[in-house]
């Protein structure tokens, strides 16, 4: 690699960095919604997590029309147009909160999901195929701390402002007249007009100038070359077992990843913590991504290869879910931000693993990897329910509220344990499968 290209792979990493910060702010401010959107719109457990599932669901609808715009368009321009689709989505938020609407709520969350999605699109595989394939989870995990650190932000940042004074408006609610609580409710909601306006101005302005930027063209290496008397058959994405297995990896861990970001706030109000102290419970699990990310950056792959890394990182998951199940209190909150421990390297290191030798197929197997995560729109919404369940049961059997609440929140941890497992046996056997039938 020469000097020159070198000071611009530099300068495409710093810029891909910019925008998975902005990935990170938008989609860890989630954590905060949840409660919010619960309070301003009276919902259960199970309908406030469809605050993650509008968002992470836009990925299934959008990633093979991304794909196809990708290609047609490059990855420059396709990031470009995903942040200023962002943009609009975050202006719907206005008349969301004019409305008081959930469902509005849920639109705009989905638009900005659909911006997201292309920009994913673009930006994974691009950082992945900008230098040699075994330090793929290096620069993915430089991303990722971008994020983290983004989303850190993101999450105090809109937890300072739309939580803010939320436990004093709950102990209102149940005594005031309808039209005093519909008053309470709606100047609560109109806390999000400022910070949505400023978010779209800046993802707009972000959008223009990141078709400026001095990013290089890159393109996959192609497919490997079959031995030698062997002829190769690989005329299609279905004849590479792995990368289904990394998709099936990817979903599982975007539903635990976030599950353990996004439902920490409202676990920690579950177990009697205030929200003005909840509000920071987030930012836990996302500093102890950053601080694996930063060990990431310094061990892949010199020290420490992709794979092993991502066997030690579910290892600790199932580790930590159980540790989350064992214990109470402040200790549980603390083993739910430890996740980010054992979340920060999976999505680094699955990148790489399932799209080596991949070749031409890289740019739809990565809609395929960004359909993944799904996961995020489909599993937190099951502990929802299982929450809803099991509160519900152990309230008709007789335990305080407050009491099931918090038991029902901490018992439905369990959902993370097969999520785990899923993920270890990518790492062990699943990312080697690179044929369905025995040569």
């Amino acid at each position: 690699m020469t000097q020159s290209t070198n000071s611009t792979n530099k300068i495409a990493i710093a810029v891909i960095a910019g925008m998975f910060a902005i990935f990170g702010f938008v989609t860890w401010i989630n954590g905060a919604l949840i409660p919010f959107m619960k309070t301003i719109n009276e919902l259960t457990e199970a309908q406030s997590y469809l605050v993650a599932s509008a968002s992470y669901i836009s990925f299934v609808v959008m990633a093979l029309p991304a794909s196809y715009i990708i290609n047609k368009i490059g990855y420059k321009k396709g990031m470009s147009l995903g942040l200023i689709i962002m943009a609009l989505g975050a202006l719907v938020f206005i008349p969301a909160a004019e409305a008081r609407t959930y469902w509005v709520f849920l639109l705009a969350i989905f638009i900005q999901g659909v911006g997201m999605t292309i920009c994913q699109t673009a930006a994974n595989p691009y950082i992945t195929i900008l230098g040699p394939i075994e330090s793929g989870a290096k620069r993915m995990a430089i991303m990722g701390i971008a994020n983290k650190m983004a989303g850190a932000l993101g999450s105090l940042i809109f937890g300072a402002l739309l939580l803010s004074g939320i436990d004093e408006v709950k102990a209102k609610l149940g005594s005031v007249s309808v039209e005093e609580k519909g008053v309470l409710l709606d100047t609560m909601a109109d806390s999000v007009y400022t910070p949505y306006i400023v978010m779209a101005i800046v993802l707009f302005v972000f959008g223009l100038l990141i078709r400026k930027a001095p990013l290089p063209h890159v393109e996959a290496a192609p497919v490997e070359e079959a031995k030698e008397g062997e002829v190769t058959t690989k005329t299609s994405i279905f004849q590479f077992p792995h990368l289904w297995l990394g998709v099936l990896t990817l979903f599982v861990y975007v539903g635990a990843e976030v599950i353990a970001g996004d439902t920490i706030i409202a676990y920690g109000i579950s177990l009697g913590f205030s929200a003005e102290d909840a509000k920071f419970f987030t930012t836990f699990t996302l500093m102890a991504m950053v601080a694996t990310y930063a060990l990431g950056v310094v061990l892949i792959p010199k020290y420490l290869k992709q794979d092993m890394a991502l066997k030690i990182s579910a290892a600790l998951g199932i580790v930590f879910s159980i540790c989350i199940l064992s214990t109470t209190g402040f200790t549980s909150v603390l083993f739910v931000a430890a996740l980010g421990i054992a979340n920060a390297l999976v999505w680094p290191a699955v990148w790489p693993l399932t799209l080596e030798g991949l070749g031409k197929f890289t740019k739809t197997a990565s809609a395929l990897l960004i359909m993944a995560i799904a996961g995020g729109a489909i599993i937190p919404p099951l502990y929802g329910r299982l929450v809803d369940a099991n509160k519900h049961e152990l309230i008709t059997s007789g335990i305080v509220e407050a009491d099931a609440a918090a038991t029902a929140a901490t018992g439905s941890y369990w959902i993370l344990i097969p999520c785990y497992a899923i993920i270890l046996f990518f790492a062990l056997w699943g990312h080697k499968i690179k044929s369905w039938t025995k040569n």
